[in-house]
Formats: C-alpha cells, sequence, structure tokens
C-alpha cells in the first residue's frame, strides 16, 4: 500500500475543511474545459485550471486558456493535455512553482514527461496501474477477487463464431452475446453478436483478440464514483446513465448524461451498489491504487442481480454530479478525499457519517449535448455559460453569467457550459455543451422526458455558423464523448 509522511493530522470535517480553505500549495487540473472539476476551486484556495477551450469567455479568474492560432485537430483526449503542457504561455503561466501538484482525466506518457518538466507532481496513481485496471478484462478479474460479480461471461480469444458460440453455449451464456474488447469507450468497442452476420461484420476487429464475452442482459446502466483511501473507501451519491437519446446524441448507446435522485430504484439496490463500490475501492487500494474512480453497475431487471460493469480508473463525467451533491447536501465534495491522498497530511474523520449525510438530496441530472445533425461549420454565434430559463412554451433566454452551477435554483432553470465557441468548428458528434438542471430528466422507465428535449434543442437553436469552405479540410470526428 502507498505510504504517507504526515506533516500535520486532521481531525474531522471542520479541520479538514479549513486545511483546504488555507491550503498554498498550487494545484492545477488541466483539460479540455473545467467541466469535470468546477466548483473545486471554491473549496481549495489556490485551485487553478489549464483549458484549451474558454468557455466562460475569460470571466473566469481561475481559468487560464492560453492564445490559439485557430482551431487545431487532436487525435486523443491526452494530446490536448500535452499541447497544454508544451504551451509557451503555459509554462511561463505556471512558472517555476514549487510543490504543485498537477490532476488530468486522462494523461500518457508525454503528458505525464512535460508534467516533470515543469515541476508539478501529478496527484493520481500511477499511469501503468491506472492503464491495467482500465481493462475490462482486468476489471473482471479484480471485481471477481472483491466478491463483486460480473454478469455472467467468460474471457479469451475465438478465432471463428463457431468457436465464440461453442465456448459460450458450454457456459450458458446463450446466443444473444456482448463482445468487448478489453480498452476504449463502451459505445466504440462493445459488439453485439446475435448470429453469424454479426461476427462477420465485426470479424475483423474481433477474431483472435482477447475478449470478454457476456450474457446480453435486459438491463439499467448506471454508475457512482468513489474514493479509495487509507481508511477505506468513502462512496457518493448512485447516478443513473442516460445513453442514446437522439436529441441529445447521434450514437446509438452512446453516453448522454447522468440522473441522479434519492428514489432511483430503490434504497435496497442503491445500497447494495454502494458495497460494491466500497468493496471493490478497498481491493484497488491493495493493488496500490488510490484516490477517485468511478464504477459502472448494470441492475439486471429480469433477476434480481447487480452487477459490475467497469471501472473508470480516472475523475469522470460522474464527477460534476458527484461533487454538486456531496458539497452541497454533505458539506463536503467527495473530490477533497482523493486530494488528501495526495498531500502531507494525515487525516481521519467517521466516513460512515459523512456518506451518510449525502443519500438526502433533490434530484438534479445533467445533459452532455452533441451535435445530431451532419452539418459541418464554423460557429459565427454560440450562447454563453451560465444561467438560462425556459417558460412555458420551452423558449429560454440567458439570466446571467454564472461560473458556478450551484446556483440553479429552481427546475426552470439550467445552468448551460458551453465548449465550442466562434470560430470553431460545429459537425456531427461535436460536444455543443452540458446542461445542468435541477430535476430528474429521464423517467423510472428510461424515457427522455419532453423538458429534456426542449432544454437540448433550444441551446442548440442559439449556435449559428456557415459551411466550411470546400478546400478547408473538414474536421474528422476522432473522440467518444469527445472532452467529457
Amino acid at each position: 500500500m502507498p505510504e504517507t509522511t504526515a506533516r500535520k493530522s486532521l481531525h474531522g470535517l471542520s479541520e479538514i475543511y479549513r486545511f483546504f480553505r488555507e491550503n498554498t500549495r498550487p494545484i492545477y487540473f488541466v483539460s479540455p474545459t473545467p467541466y469535470n472539476l468546477l466548483g473545486i476551486d471554491d473549496w481549495v484556495s489556490n485551485f487553478r485550471y489549464v483549458c484549451y477551450f474558454d468557455v466562460f469567455d475569460g470571466a473566469h479568474d481561475r481559468i487560464f486558456v492560453p492564445p490559439h492560432a485557430g482551431p487545431r485537430e487532436f487525435e486523443t483526449f491526452e494530446s490536448v493535455n500535452t499541447y497544454l503542457l508544451g504551451h509557451k504561455d503555459v509554462i511561463e503561466h505556471i512558472g517555476a512553482e514549487e510543490d504543485a501538484l498537477v490532476l488530468f482525466v486522462m494523461f500518457d506518457e508525454e503528458t505525464e514527461r512535460l508534467a516533470g518538466d515543469l515541476g508539478l507532481t501529478v496527484a493520481l496513481p500511477p499511469r501503468e496501474l491506472r492503464e491495467r485496471i482500465d481493462s475490462k478484462i482486468e476489471t473482471t478479474r479484480l471485481g471477481d477477487s472483491a466478491g463483486v460479480a460480473s454478469a455472467p461471461n467468460i474471457m479469451g480469444s475465438f478465432e471463428s463464431y463457431d468457436a465464440l458460440r461453442v465456448a459460450a453455449a458450454r457456459s450458458g451464456l446463450g446466443e444473444n452475446l456482448v463482445v468487448q474488447l478489453p480498452y476504449g469507450d463502451s459505445g466504440r468497442t462493445t459488439y453485439f453478436i446475435a448470429n453469424r452476420n454479426d461476427w462477420d461484420q465485426h470479424a475483423k476487429s474481433l477474431a483472435d483478440h482477447d475478449v470478454k464475452v457476456m450474457k446480453n442482459i435486459r438491463h439499467l446502466p448506471g454508475t457512482v464514483e468513489a474514493v479509495a483511501t487509507r481508511h477505506g473507501t468513502i462512496v457518493g451519491p448512485v447516478q443513473v446513465d442516460l445513453t442514446g437519446f437522439e436529441d441529445l446524441t447521434p450514437y446509438k448507446g452512446g453516453w448522454c448524461g447522468n440522473d441522479c435522485s434519492p428514489i432511483s430504484f430503490g434504497e435496497r439496490n442503491q445500497e447494495r451498489i454502494r458495497d460494491m463500490a466500497r468493496k471493490l475501492g478497498n481491493r484497488l487500494y491493495d493493488e496500490g491504487y488510490r484516490g477517485v474512480f468511478c464504477m459502472d453497475y448494470l441492475i439486471d431487471l429480469d433477476g434480481d442481480c447487480v452487477y459490475l460493469g467497469e471501472i473508470n480508473p480516472r475523475i469522470s463525467g460522474a464527477s460534476p454530479l458527484t461533487n454538486l451533491i456531496t458539497s452541497q447536501y454533505g458539506g463536503l465534495p467527495l473530490f477533497l478525499f482523493h486530494l488528501l491522498e495526495f498531500m502531507d497530511v494525515d487525516w481521519e474523520c467517521d466516513l460512515d457519517a459523512v456518506q451518510a449525510r449525502w443519500r438526502d438530496f433533490d434530484r438534479w441530472s445533467q445533459l452532455i449535448i452533441k451535435q445530431t445533425t451532419d452539418e459541418v461549420e464554423v460557429i459565427t454565434q454560440a450562447p454563453p455559460s451560465g444561467l438560462w430559463r425556459m417558460n412555458d412554451e420551452g423558449d429560454i433566454h440567458y439570466i446571467r453569467l454564472a461560473t458556478d452551477w450551484h446556483n440553479v435554483t429552481g427546475s426552470d432553470e439550467a445552468f448551460y457550459l458551453r465548449v465550442y465557441g466562434v470560430n470553431e468548428y460545429r459537425y456531427p458528434g461535436a460536444d455543443m455543451g452540458v446542461l445542468l438542471v435541477r430535476d430528474r430528466m429521464q423517467t423510472a422507465d428510461r424515457q427522455l422526458v419532453p423538458k429534456a428535449a426542449q432544454w437540448a434543442h433550444a441551446i442548440v437553436s442559439k449556435f449559428a455558423g456557415v459551411p466550411v469552405a470546400p478546400h478547408i479540410a473538414q474536421p474528422e470526428e476522432l473522440l467518444y464523448a469527445k472532452w467529457m
């Protein structure tokens, strides 16, 4: 297990809160947008953002956006962070600050090297460990060893459809199968195989590769964020995924937000999910992993089972709702327990009491809005980030600039965080922004509520653009859930 050299000792939430309010150690979050950790700067002094997109048009005094000559294309999330750390204005902005920490959603070897060159300490588990845990095959093995079951499955490589069928039949998985490659977003590396034609269509990707083969169950998907700490695993509020809604995303089965309500699918299932996350986090800590992770779960709608889906060993798209709810209703955002694991401080508090405070909250949802139409344009007009209000006819108007999404007060209001702005490209699948609403955005039977579609269409209607000139290379769609 990781060891900590304590410089001071904190007892209880009040002392932890004071420690962060008085923090003098620079902490940077480097990411395309501040989305994942927006609001942490309200709790942690000296917490700053270095971003590619100027989502607040310069109005947020903790966000530094270096100048760009024009829109750029990036092949990966990691490449954006590498670009930022290598930018001369970012290097000058960070300067030679001693003992500074840096956080990423995603980073690779080059990002890590540049951080070291700037004297930054990465306040995340080792990259090699994160990459190993990120494998869906390794996730299944770790879950099994922690007593956290996945949906009925087998793992191996299969040279043909016949070989796959024989192995699946032997394990009682049936004919309707879900086949996953070890790495990649589930929307791109998950294949539904019910017959030979399905296999033939994807054979190049699947034949003779290590895969996880699961029984295709009718399920409710969701996620929960947790932090593996020296005192045990602390678990945030349980969220339900929004996936594949055509008003929000062009990707069938693609993630397009989360719904968080204390009454979702019953307290018994919520407690089972929290217990799974605790067991999994404690097992990860034994592997040397500490800090925040996201556990995806599957509730079997035809049985009385909750299964492990996958582990995202990182800050994730679930982080914004998690930190909003835990800070607004429980006195301290969950992510502060991650930071405690990477700062020279010993601490203790009643984790059960803390988590109990996070179970009584209102209904919140976030919608990830992508362009669902085929136009490729240069944006000439874009709606500003901040607070918006919808009237009874479904029309929306801008209330005011806001950089804090805690300010949403009713179900007729929403906080909008823009991604692409003026002079950026918009194209099929482009992230048009994030909408935070103080209400549920899907029904119990997983249908998008009418107001959610109204919000999405109303926001997108505030954009305007001109077609890309024929001689200019058009941006390619490179990432699934690109900057989230």
